[in-house]
């Protein structure tokens, strides 16, 4: 007789284990920059961001993708050296440089031995403070910026979530249109559009370099002051648009002839990051579909097989956010897909949670944590997000045990006040003359032939 290898039943989770965040100290320079530094000994490794107030929502419709480029042309050289130069001395000490632009921020980051961090920093703020935009490098970086977005014609996931921020947001929305800005827009950008946007946008009162590593708070607050403590100025405030396009559900089809695939985004227009909800939230989408053991992922894929994958997401931002449930699935069978979407989504609404789920919902977020806080960029990252959002300065530290005191009532008022299913617009991206017949049983058809 063989013996059994397996129990009968898989053993229930253990207890959530212990976990603690670096301790946070803030400092102000005269300048109005921000400091916060949190020390890891044990791994001699260091990551500074500088986080400015100069993300693609502080830039008006007709330069759409402006932030972003001039993010991206940070690479091309400073005052004093050239793209190459600036790319030896980065390899020199063993680090690069990197830029992202989102639409609250900047940040440019890089990460180093703890050793060579000093001549890493004053490096970094040679290029935040005095970059060259050299015409060549921009024009460079402007041409694959449009060949980013050309691409993005024609791949089916990205057009979905384009047109997805499309018709969830109100026409005219900041959070309507493409973050890396279109053709149009983007084509029109030359040097001093990027120069000037630098120029006004890129000031310390309002920014904040974040750090985190082996390193002590008072060399990072000393060596700020001697990388920054010359930096002068304040971005002007601006504030982002982001009303829903519609009162009621619509379908609204991307049509690509001949797909055997349709991408699905289904949602609408949410609340901004700082929400009292924001705990019951992403519990709440853990349950529909944050993580693999969600509703929609045990229908969608395990019991109907309609999928490989299908997830929801709240993606906040500072003035407002998307609610929003992706996946594809193959043409024939889009509308039962997008009917069990619904009904799913619909039903958690309306029911709320169970006991089990909402402990696993919990413990899965609890879990999950400290994997997000492992390296010393997760660490600045997290600390660089709670800056940006005005968030507690306790937020990562309790973030755990708010997920945990989350309980069922709060999620069901969470839910019925920031989903709304009669309104959720359904985006599909592909053949509109096969599948928009059954589409039209759940609202109003409008198809797009070029989008």
């Amino acid at each position: 007789m063989i013996p059994e290898r397996f129990p009968p039943t898989p053993p229930g989770p253990g207890p959530v284990a212990p976990f603690a965040v670096p301790a946070v100290h803030g400092a102000r320079l005269d300048s109005g920059l921000e400091v916060r530094t949190a020390r890891r000994p044990g791994v001699p490794l260091v990551t500074a961001l500088l986080v400015m107030d100069a993300g693609e929502a502080t830039v008006g419709g007709p330069q759409a993708g402006l932030a972003v480029l001039s993010g991206k042309a940070l690479h091309g050289g400073t005052v004093r050296r050239s793209a190459v130069e600036l790319a030896c001395a980065l390899e020199d000490m063993g680090t690069h440089l990197a830029t992202s632009t989102g639409w609250d921020s900047t940040v440019v980051s890089l990460t180093c031995a703890a050793d060579r961090f000093p001549r890493a920093l004053r490096l970094l703020s040679e290029v935040v403070l005095t970059p060259g935009y050299p015409g060549e490098e921009v024009e460079r970086t402007r041409e694959q910026q449009l060949g980013g977005i050309r691409q993005r014609r024609m791949y089916p996931a990205q057009l979905a979530t384009a047109a997805a921020a499309r018709f969830f947001f109100a026409e005219g929305t900041t959070y309507g249109r493409p973050m890396a800005g279109t053709e149009g827009t983007v084509a029109g950008l030359e040097r001093a559009h990027v120069a000037d946007y630098a120029a006004s946008r890129y000031r310390p009162q309002g920014a904040a370099l974040v750090v985190a590593g082996d390193v002590a708070t008072e060399e990072v607050t000393d060596l700020a002051t001697d990388c920054f403590g010359g930096w002068r100025g304040r971005a002007a405030p601006v504030e982002a648009t982001a009303g829903a396009r519609f009162g009621e559900r619509r379908i609204v089809i991307v049509h690509r002839p001949g797909a055997v695939q349709s991408e699905l985004r289904i949602g609408h227009a949410s609340v901004p990051r700082r929400t009292p909800d924001f705990f019951p939230l992403i519990v709440l989408n853990a349950v529909l579909g944050g993580a693999f053991t969600s509703r929609l992922n045990l229908n969608l894929r395990e019991d109907k097989g309609f999928t490989y994958g299908v997830s929801s997401r709240f993606l906040l931002r500072r003035a407002g956010g998307m609610f929003r449930i992706a996946t594809a699935v193959a043409t024939e069978v889009t509308a039962a897909a997008v009917r069990e979407v619904l009904a799913e989504t619909e039903a958690l609404v309306a029911g709320g949670p169970t006991p089990a789920e909402l402990r696993g919902g919990r413990d899965y977020l609890a879990g999950i944590f400290p994997l997000r806080m492992e390296t010393t960029a997760q660490v600045a990252s997290g600390i660089a997000r709670v800056f940006v959002h005005g968030l507690p300065a306790d937020y990562l530290a309790q973030y755990r045990e708010r997920v945990r005191a989350v309980g069922v009532d709060d999620v069901v008022r969470a839910a019925r006040r920031r989903i709304h299913p009669d309104a959720l617009t359904v985006v599909v991206a592909g053949d509109a003359d096969r599948v928009a017949p059954e589409l039209e049983s759940f609202g109003p058809v409008e198809v797009h032939h070029d989008f």
